[in-house]
């Protein structure tokens, strides 16, 4: 970790998690945990089909079970006769299942044990119809069509693209006229394509292929609801990233108006872009169709077999450039495989894909594919790793081609502040350059021709994100004991409220111990965007920041009056107002706020507010560097050493940052040598249990080195960017690229399995 800068008092300094104790001695409240009076256990019966119609449902068995309350199909909620247009927005199949984990019915009882009972004995008939796996057979002539009638429209928030600042305004945009598997062809153009490849000295033309990755978080997912039928309100208790997001879906699913449904986010236990919304519309609408509490909780195999995982991809690129090292002409059909529901990432993909190098001449065309199996969702940087490993091995490929240096490539090569991202818009200020050159001079890629053993190697690649920038609000109220209170609505999934604490004590001038962040449902906090997409430290913690200067002027203001001294001589340090040189007279923070409040005629209680609306995204760049052992009689992958610099914009905590740069490089790692959901042509999934999905262990992680860099953003608190998701952007393609200086093979599929590098070492 590098030392980051001391121009602050609080900033900068490591701090343990707010909720660290509560965590590890498993004092967390978890939506599992919650328990109401006359609550019910939901269990889902889940389609062991990928495609069948739905002939009949006999719940007699299931009912006659001991403890079972209730057997609900669709036409038992009051979400019947509903159009699903997302995994979000479903309840139960009505009639036809078209992936294998569709929910088809819930059954609730008494206990857990009861329910598991119940949908053990319930007889669901089945018509298997045909499938279409993957998007070759999807868009194969003939192939049968998913949706018929027409694929149902994205639902509000489904699309990802302008979230994330990426635009699909430059694009051509197809939609085929009749009913068809391809959702929508966008194609990204500038330049003359054609042209620049013919001209060009050296062309690489590679296929990359990504499979389906699941987000693997600890707690599967969990929801809690609770219709009062007198009052007409609704109450969720759930594990969620985005409170507001769903609030807002499952009024609008069940015809509630928003003030009447209030949500809590209870402790998150994982979700890295997975927990938007899953279960909640299913618990609240059976709490409505039995006028009880109803809890619903998946097993792991449940929640592989019916959430929402990453995309497959395929990448068919074409890059063309000069022999002094000068790219040209960049050129790509990309193919999304996003599962039964349209989820709309071609956006984010084409902005990165064809953003972190400048292109004269580029076109990238983007298809969106429909399938029989779960919807793609996000997960940490959707897009990112598969366009980053596609784009970063071609790149490589061509250093190695011309033989030159691949960071010296990539220096020559990289966009910049004002250049154009893959959609066509110029980026934000940004910091690639920066990471480069500490990179230059990092010692494991400076002595990587030394220090490199038999089977060694050592490859980099570079990563960005654009982050999001959603509006926030927040409150900061000082107390008369001189705790200060700041009040706020985001859901906290990476100790971002640690954060707030050392924000609001840099601005106040207190010490952080005296602040105390007070998170509240979508009833008492103020507005927050979901925790995702790199935004809220930048968004919400540009909200603390104003709701703390907005107390602290007030604060001065009383401090003024008692001093008899004008505001600009009046400081605040460590809790204690005094004017400026004379310390000893020092008033507590604590003082000012009772006499505020107390004073008859004075300004009343102390209370700011804050509001933060960023004009622009603050995106954030890494550079990863990588050093393997490639085995050439098994083709066995081992990390030994990794390096991930990144451009943080300002370090508030380094303690956290380390962290999330620590697991957001191991998710990397997982994607480039371990995880992958296989489903086999029926659509059956084999890879449903954690015995089946592989994942990185400790013991197979290397040392993780994270330096930061230090380009402030213009917008955000004290310079800060978003650096959540940035991390897992660049660990396959650093990876594939230390394979190929180990061995010479270029692995154009991830993960890097023993069997496929085996094969490309001999095939080289």
């Amino acid at each position: 970790m590098s030392a980051p800068t001391r121009e602050f008092t609080h900033l900068g300094r490591p701090r343990k998690l707010i909720d660290g104790l509560e965590r590890i001695t498993g004092r967390s409240r978890y939506a599992g945990d919650v328990q109401l009076p006359g609550m019910l256990y939901g269990r889902p019966v889940l389609s062991p089909y990928a495609h069948a119609a739905i002939t009949s449902i006999d719940a007699t068995a299931a009912r006659a079970v001991p403890g079972v309350v209730a057997v609900l199909t669709a036409a038992d909620l009051p979400t019947s006769g509903r159009i699903y247009t997302s995994r979000q927005t479903t309840t139960l199949a009505a009639g036809e299942v078209r992936y294998r984990g569709e929910p088809v019915a819930l059954v609730l009882a008494e206990s857990e044990a009861a329910a598991t009972d119940g949908a053990a004995a319930l007889l669901v008939e089945y018509d298997p119809l045909p499938v279409v796996a993957d998007h070759s057979a999807a868009l194969a002539p003939n192939a049968p069509v998913i949706w018929p009638q027409g694929a149902p429209k994205e639902a509000d928030g489904a699309d990802l693209t302008a979230a994330h600042a990426a635009t699909t305004e430059g694009a051509t945009v197809q939609r085929s006229g009749s009913p068809s598997n391809l959702h929508e062809r966008k194609c990204y153009e500038r330049g003359d394509v054609e042209a620049a490849l013919r001209a060009a000295e050296v062309v690489i033309e590679r296929t990359y292929r990504t499979p389906v990755v699941h987000q693997a978080y600890l707690e599967p997912h969990a929801a809690v609801a609770h219709y009062d039928a007198l009052k007409g309100t609704l109450e969720i208790f759930t594990s969620t990233q985005g409170q507001f997001g769903v609030r807002d879906e499952v009024a609008r699913l069940l015809g509630l108006p928003r003030s009447k449904v209030n949500v809590t986010t209870m402790t998150v236990g994982g979700a890295f872009g997975a927990k938007y919304g899953i279960l909640e519309p299913l618990a609240a609408a059976a709490s409505v169709a039995v006028g009880r509490p109803v809890r619903v909780t998946l097993t792991r195999t449940e929640d592989f077999l019916t959430t929402t995982p990453t995309p497959a991809t395929e990448f068919r690129v074409r890059l063309g450039a000069t022999r002094a090292g000068d790219i040209t002409a960049l050129d790509a059909a990309i193919f999304l495989d996003n599962g039964v529901y349209p989820f709309t990432l071609g956006g984010i993909v084409a902005m990165l894909f064809g953003g972190y190098y400048r292109f004269e001449h580029l076109r990238i065309e983007i298809n969106e594919v429909l399938t029989n199996k779960p919807q793609s969702g996000a997960y940490r940087a959707p897009g990112a790793p598969q366009a980053t490993f596609a784009i970063e091995s071609t790149v490589d490929e061509l250093a190695y081609t011309l033989g030159m240096d691949p960071l010296a490539l990539r220096q020559r090569n990289a966009a910049g502040p004002a250049d154009l991202t893959g959609e066509g818009e110029p980026w934000a200020d940004m910091g690639l350059a920066e990471c480069l050159e500490v990179a230059a001079s990092h010692p494991l890629w400076v002595n990587r021709a030394s220090e490199c053993g038999p089977g060694e190697g050592v490859g980099l690649a570079i990563g960005g994100w654009p982050c999001g920038n959603t509006t926030a609000a927040a409150l900061c109220r000082v107390d008369t004991d001189g705790t200060i209170r700041i009040h706020v609505g985001s859901v906290d999934i990476s100790g971002t409220n640690t954060g707030f604490q050392l924000i609001a004590a840099e601005v106040l001038g207190v010490p952080p111990e005296q602040v105390e962040i007070v998170a509240g449902d979508t009833r008492s906090g103020p507005f927050a965007g979901p925790s995702g997409g790199s935004q809220i430290t930048y968004a919400v913690g540009g909200a603390v920041a104003e709701a703390a200067r907005a107390a602290k002027r007030q604060l001065l203001e009383m401090a003024s009056q008692l001093f008899e001294a004008s505001v600009e001589d009046i400081e605040i340090r460590e809790g204690n107002a005094y004017v400026r040189g004379l310390p000893a007279r020092a008033i507590p923070v604590a003082k000012l706020a009772e006499t505020a409040q107390d004073k008859a005629g004075g300004p009343g209680p102390i209370v700011g507010e804050g509001r933060s609306a960023p004009e622009e995204n603050a995106p954030g760049f890494v550079v990863h560097i990588a050093k393997v052992h490639v085995d050439a009689e098994t083709g066995r992958v081992t990390p030994l050493r990794y390096v991930a610099i990144q451009d943080v914009g300002k370090v508030i905590n380094p303690l956290l940052l380390e962290g999330q740069i620590h697991g957001g490089s191991a998710q990397g790692i997982g994607y480039g040598l371990y995880e992958a959901m296989r489903y086999d042509e029926n659509g059956e999934l084999l890879t449903a249990t954690l015995m089946d999905y592989t994942m990185p262990r400790a013991s197979e992680l290397p040392p993780i080195e994270a330096v930061f860099v230090e380009r402030p953003s213009p917008h955000g608190p004290f310079g800060a960017r978003g650096v959540g998701e940035p991390p897992i952007t660049a660990g396959a393609a650093a990876l594939a690229n230390a394979v190929r200086a180990a061995s010479g093979a270029r692995i154009t599929e991830t993960p890097l399995r023993d069997e496929v590098v085996w094969r490309a070492i001999h095939a080289v």
